[in-house]
């Protein structure tokens, strides 16, 4: 894509003059007048060709380190342009286009570049390495690129901007923060004590999918065996000294915001609410905890087109995996919530954390059975009615409010550090 005019101010004036003496030649009769036109011309065309026929493009490509930054944090882009050239090129200004969910300054010089045949390259082609920073801003995928070169000759007559199409998707996850430990909680929650490196390994060996049966745990399905059989599958063995852990997801737009539905990144609520889900589980797994990543009618969650499986306990590198798929997902017009206690009747556990929305003191009431089924129920919203929260926590919940402007760290060592009646703000 290029610009239609290809002149500069000065170009197009030059144009002009040159014109004008072609008038003004023929009128007066001077022909040294129209030599002067004529040289003036050269010059202007002579700018264009230089620009048009000195220099194309092949090829750009991008990389990241880290390839997929987290909200909040740095990513350091690499660009590489594959540059054809066997005449001498002028030097210009380069800019990149950057998505809304990155920010930073993506511009700079483009060099210029000697002839291409003196250097020996096949065919004259070289490559630019440019780069620069970006921040992440919002989670979700985006596309990198265009990017624009703009150029114009040793004498400023010309100019040639062309906009190469090349685009760059990149994944933002969702920013994890650093929680407080529950080894206080682990005599009473089944957690362990041992480090996370004992952990690598635990609760895989003894498991063994079966078909479902009428009273199985939906807990208990197996989504990988099932995608894999077309049936529903569930676990039938793990091993005993594997404590489990559930982080539940509401993820019912009417709790959030509509623009929850569309897009990830979009509403504040929803991202205060998906940070809480990533650093719960987290957490968890660091203390040794197998996790089950659930929204709130037990179906395992989809990011980027694949079910987040449940995470061994000490296996970070899972939750790695787990942070790239919750970079797409979003909320849905299902309300789930009411019905939560039915996923957890007659079944023990050990953690419970859940990660509301909007909670009334209706469900407050409705989820009061839940915290019955865990050692150590959490209970996180992001926007508590009333007094939800003191009627959550009468029925056994460890009970914060969360939202963007809120320490999360500390919503947390709140809610596990002073017992089920403590309400924080």
């Amino acid at each position: 894509m290029r610009r239609v005019w290809p002149l500069t101010v000065r170009g197009t004036g030059a144009l002009i003059l040159g014109i004008a003496c072609f008038v003004v030649a023929g009128e007066a009769g001077l022909v040294e007048l129209m030599y002067f036109g004529i040289l003036l011309l050269a010059v202007v065309a002579a700018s264009i060709a230089s620009l048009y026929f000195g220099r194309h493009t092949d090829a750009v490509g991008r990389s990241l380190v880290p390839d997929v930054p987290v909200v909040g944090r740095e990513a350091r882009v690499s660009v590489r342009v594959g540059v054809r050239s066997a005449l001498p090129t002028a030097p210009g200004r380069w800019r990149d286009t950057l998505p809304k969910g990155l920010l930073g300054k993506a511009e700079g010089a483009f060099p210029a570049l000697g002839s291409g045949l003196r250097g020996g390259e096949r065919g004259g082609l070289r490559s630019i390495d440019i780069s620069y920073t970006v921040t992440a801003a919002r989670r979700g995928v985006h596309s990198l690129g265009p990017l624009t070169v703009r150029s114009s000759d040793p004498f400023g007559l010309a100019r040639r901007t062309v906009v190469f199409g090349q685009r760059t998707p990149v994944t933002v996850a969702p920013a994890v923060v650093e929680l407080a430990p529950i080894i206080d909680y682990a005599g009473a929650s089944g957690g362990m004590l041992h480090t996370t490196n004992d952990q690598l390994g635990q609760g895989a060996d003894n498991l063994v999918a079966r078909p479902y049966a009428p009273g199985d745990s939906m807990r208990r399905i197996h989504w990988r065996a099932t995608a894999h059989r077309d049936e529903l599958m569930v676990r039938q063995e793990e091993q005993e000294s594997t404590p489990e852990a559930a982080v539940v997801l509401d993820r019912a737009a009417l709790r959030w915001s509509i623009d929850a539905l569309h897009a990830p990144g979009v509403d504040p609520g929803f991202e205060a609410g998906v940070t809480a889900c990533v650093s719960a589980v987290a957490r968890l797994v660091r203390d040794g905890y197998a996790v089950e990543v659930i929204d709130t009618e037990g179906t395992a969650l989809y990011g980027s087109g694949e079910l987040i499986e449940r995470i061994d306990g000490g296996d970070l590198a899972e939750v790695e995996r787990m942070l790239v798929q919750f970079a797409t997902v979003t909320a849905r017009r299902d309300d789930a919530l009411p019905r939560l206690s039915r996923l957890f009747a007659g079944i023990s556990t050990g953690p419970i954390v859940l990660v509301v929305g909007r909670l009334d003191p209706a469900d407050a009431a409705a989820l009061g059975p839940v915290a019955h089924h865990s050692t150590l129920p959490v209970l996180l919203a992001a926007a508590p009615v009333g007094d939800a929260l003191e009627i959550a926590a009468d029925h056994g919940w460890h009970v914060a409010a969360i939202d963007p402007d809120r320490d999360l760290g500390s919503a947390w060592a709140g809610a596990i550090g002073r017992g089920v009646h403590h309400v924080v703000g």
